[in-house]
């Protein structure tokens, strides 16, 4: 019997399932990981009078960016592009990429590390209900994911929307038509779907509304890295320049939205012009601790550590950020009523975000009849409370916060194969 494989292709992280013996659907593991980062680096080495081209996907990326940031291209966020016209291709290393190129380069590395052989099975992709973008073309967009898995060996990969695999298995108990509201948080974006799940022969999935916003994870690991690590490596501070105080650059600090950013910063003339403010600063130990962060390229061990202690607010009151790297030790409490405050603001735009998928749909709160949350940030008490109290907690269910779009999609492709061509 051939296999039936599930790929959430996503912005941050990708992940697989397949289907076992008894036809349950479970997610592979990349060593201890259930996700893959969605993310490729390239770079070049010379050999005899040219250069040949070399890449890697996923951590062995990031760790090829690390090891040398200023001589390679990292490629992140790929599938924010497909449904934008403006994005054709890119040059690396003098070699054109089309977007296509790119995401069947990464989903080909996807594939190898997880060790299936795709001949044969049957594939279900996810695809989002709105492509990213402003103006997005969704046509476009999956034309575009469809001609990538064809340039990476499957022509055949089937389709199914993306909420629609994160919800599969829980509307799967249902028992009546019913409206469901899918909260899928990721990385870098938190997408919203209302659908109506009709169970049964005959029945399926119809879409009502869908909305998304830049607001997830990342966001508020950066939330508390700007009011916990910057000011103790300088900002806010203010230095002096023949008498007069001046602030330290705001946009030494900006970096900090994107951990690979700070690479960005790692040049000798950059470096020396925090060294010279550094040098005028009331503390100059605290913007040196930021030289020493950029240069010893901790930015993406620094974003472990926030990440760490962003979770472990999840399930207590207060957290201790220890980091300790080659020198730079920064120790700090953060409770998790602080962690509120700091991202109040967020919450408040992820509301209004589920107010415009309710609005295009014609629906109020209480026409929702369940809601299922997805993804890493749902585990965040504030986010859970937000749905709890427009909802109702009793309407709301959580699952398979990291897999369960490519589980459902898996399942998805068994529950068709069973239906008469």
């Amino acid at each position: 019997m051939a296999a039936t494989i599930g790929i959430d292709f996503g912005t941050t992280n990708s992940v697989l399932a397949v289907l076992d013996g008894q036809g349950r659907s479970h997610s592979l593991r990349f060593g201890t990981d259930d996700v893959f980062r969605s993310v490729l680096c390239f770079w070049a080495e010379q050999q005899g009078v040219g250069s040949k081209l070399h890449h890697a996907a996923g951590p062995a990326a990031i760790g090829a960016y690390l090891d040398d940031p200023l001589d390679s291209r990292l490629i992140m966020s790929m599938k924010t592009y497909l449904a934008q016209r403006s994005f054709t291709e890119t040059r690396i290393f003098g070699r054109r990429f089309t977007l296509e190129m790119l995401i069947a380069t990464f989903l080909r590395a996807l594939l190898a590390a997880s060790g299936l052989d795709p001949a044969g099975a049957r594939i279900v992709a996810g695809r989002p209900v709105r492509f990213a973008g402003e103006f997005p073309d969704h046509e476009l967009g999956e034309t575009r994911l469809r001609a990538a898995f064809a340039e990476a060996g499957l022509p055949e990969v089937e389709m199914a929307l993306e909420p629609e695999g994160a919800g599969y298995r829980f509307a799967r108990t249902l028992t009546r038509p019913a409206t469901v509201l899918i909260g899928d948080f990721g990385g870098g974006t938190s997408d919203f779907s209302l659908l109506r799940f009709t169970p049964g022969a005959g029945g399926g999935v119809a879409p009502l509304g869908h909305s998304g916003i830049g607001i997830a994870g990342d966001v508020f690991d950066y939330r508390i890295i700007d009011r916990v690590i910057s000011p103790l490596l300088g900002k806010g501070d203010v230095y002096r320049v023949m008498g007069t105080e001046l602030p330290v650059p705001p946009e030494y600090f900006s970096a900090f939205a994107r951990w690979h950013r700070l690479s960005l910063m790692r040049t000798p003339r950059t470096l020396r012009a925090i060294e010279e403010v550094a040098r005028a600063s009331a503390h100059p130990e605290r913007l040196r601790g930021l030289v020493q962060l950029i240069d010893q390229e901790l930015g993406y061990q620094l974003y472990q550590t926030v990440s760490s202690v962003k979770a472990a607010l999840s399930g207590q009151d207060s957290a201790v950020l220890s980091f300790h790297h080659a020198g730079l030790a920064i120790e700090a409490e953060v409770t998790r009523t602080e962690f509120e405050s700091w991202i109040a603001d967020d919450l408040a735009q992820l509301d209004g975000t589920i107010g415009r998928v309710l609005e295009q749909a014609g629906l109020s709160d209480d026409a929702v009849d369940h809601v299922f949350l997805t993804g890493g940030t749902s585990f965040v008490p504030a986010v859970r409370a937000l749905f709890d109290r427009r909802f109702g907690a009793a309407r709301v269910v959580a699952g398979g916060e990291f897999v369960s779009v490519a589980e459902g999609l898996a399942l998805i492709g068994r529950d068709r194969a069973r239906i008469p061509a």
